[in-house]
């Protein structure tokens, strides 16, 4: 090959790859492009933890404020996890300094910013990366930092990030308000579709913060997101948001088998290398089952038959057969996989008894998870995968209509 040819070579490549990942800035680049102007000569708190990083990750998020002369941060505040992410989740969180800079635990005593813990703060920030579902408590953290600080009378500034799951995948029952809780905190679908921002713009909207508040928002968009985009076409790097999400296709699985994995009757592959992508048991015959969930027709996803031995949690030690689960299309329906999931384990298994192993807290916890009591019953009931994912479909057609006034990206 030529010299000429080469470089010609090279410089397809180099286009390829680029064209092929988006220049995705999060919200904290946008701040930091516009001079901090939105904020200059504030009085600055943070809700952070260790994904809260910009876009070439040499520098955090707490690293701009601190060594800005635009701005003075005065305080953080940690979600579950901590601000370093390496709390094990439902672990009480403490207060702590970082460089001398108090650091206030919203998941201890309080998980809502007190009068006591924004005094001297004039705007608080939030940036943390969300993983797109109803159940994981970073959002909670999010609305309850906007209630705390509307009592206050403090603004608050979100700094966005994107959906992992993606900005256009919903899917799964809208949570009935009786059944509210930090792991279900507003009337949205388990896999909900929206980035943080979007989210605190609706809760704000539509009420959501209760009692008649209203939080003095703004959202600092991205550049170049779409909501179409995996995280991979992103260009930025994924940092764990919490001990078992090593990569954002956990995401995506987490939305499937977390709610499974509250009734600890069968592995999730929490102890193996895949976590939330596996399901499988000593018992079970991975091809069987796999040959059963693909005939569901689950939309996006193939279960692909394997076999696996955790290191630790249910089943360690032990060699499983189960499934993995791949998606496989952009338009995909992870929550519907819980309820394909479960039926089968029910159906197909019925000497197993699956579902009567289950503890009463075990299906309390289930319940607030799935945001209704509506899902057990009608697993305990018998019902069918198709009459349990159809009964939620009018409420989810509500809801995709009033999200679409939200939406903050193409």
């Amino acid at each position: 090959m030529t010299k000429s040819a080469s470089l010609l070579l090279f410089l397809f490549v180099v286009i390829t790859v680029t064209t092929a990942t988006a220049q995705v800035l999060p919200g904290i680049d946008v701040l930091v492009g516009q001079d901090f102007a939105p904020i200059a000569g504030k009085r600055v708190g943070l809700v952070m933890n260790q994904t809260a990083v910009m876009r070439n990750v040499r520098k955090t998020t707490f690293d701009a404020l601190r060594t800005t002369d635009r701005c003075t941060l005065v305080a953080l505040y940690g979600p579950e996890h901590g601000i370093d992410g390496g709390v094990l989740a439902g672990d009480a969180v403490g207060d702590e300094r970082l460089d001398g800079i108090p650091v206030h635990s919203l998941y201890g005593k309080t998980k809502t910013p007190t009068k006591k813990m924004l005094a001297g703060v004039d705007i608080m920030l939030y940036d943390i990366q969300d993983v797109g579902v109803r159940s994981y408590t970073y959002i909670s953290t999010l609305l309850n930092t906007m209630r705390g600080c509307a009592r206050q009378g403090v603004p608050v500034m979100v700094l966005d990030r994107p959906n992992p799951i993606g900005g256009d995948v919903v899917d799964g029952n809208v949570l009935d308000p009786k059944f509210a809780s930090f792991v279900g905190p507003a009337p949205i679908p388990y896999v909900h579709g929206l980035t943080v921002g979007g989210l605190a713009t609706m809760a704000n909207e539509e009420g959501w913060l209760g009692d008649g508040l209203r939080c003095d928002l703004t959202v600092i968009r991205m550049q170049g997101w779409q909501r179409s985009m995996r995280w991979r076409e992103t260009g930025l790097l994924w940092i764990q948001t919490s001990p078992h999400v090593p990569k954002p296709e956990t995401t995506f699985a987490i939305a499937a088998t977390g709610a499974i994995g509250e009734l600890a009757v069968i592995n999730i592959g929490v102890g193996y290398t895949m976590p939330f992508e596996m399901i499988g048991a000593p018992w079970m015959d991975g091809r069987k089952f796999a040959t059963e969930m693909n005939s569901m027709g689950v939309p996006g996803i193939y279960f692909r038959p394997t076999r696996y031995k955790p290191f630790y949690a249910m089943s360690s030690g032990k060699m499983c057969g189960g499934v993995h689960l791949v998606r496989v299309t952009e338009r995909t329906a992870p929550f519907t996989a819980t309820i394909a999931l479960l039926t089968a384990l029910r159906d197909l298994y019925p000497e197993r008894k699956i579902l009567s192993k289950v503890r009463s807290d075990r299906w309390k916890m289930f319940d607030k998870i799935c945001g209704t009591d509506q899902i057990r019953k009608r697993l305990v009931a018998g019902d069918s995968f198709d009459s349990i994912t159809k009964w939620w479909e009018p409420e989810l057609s509500r809801y995709i209509a009033k999200r679409s006034a939200y939406l903050l990206y193409e």
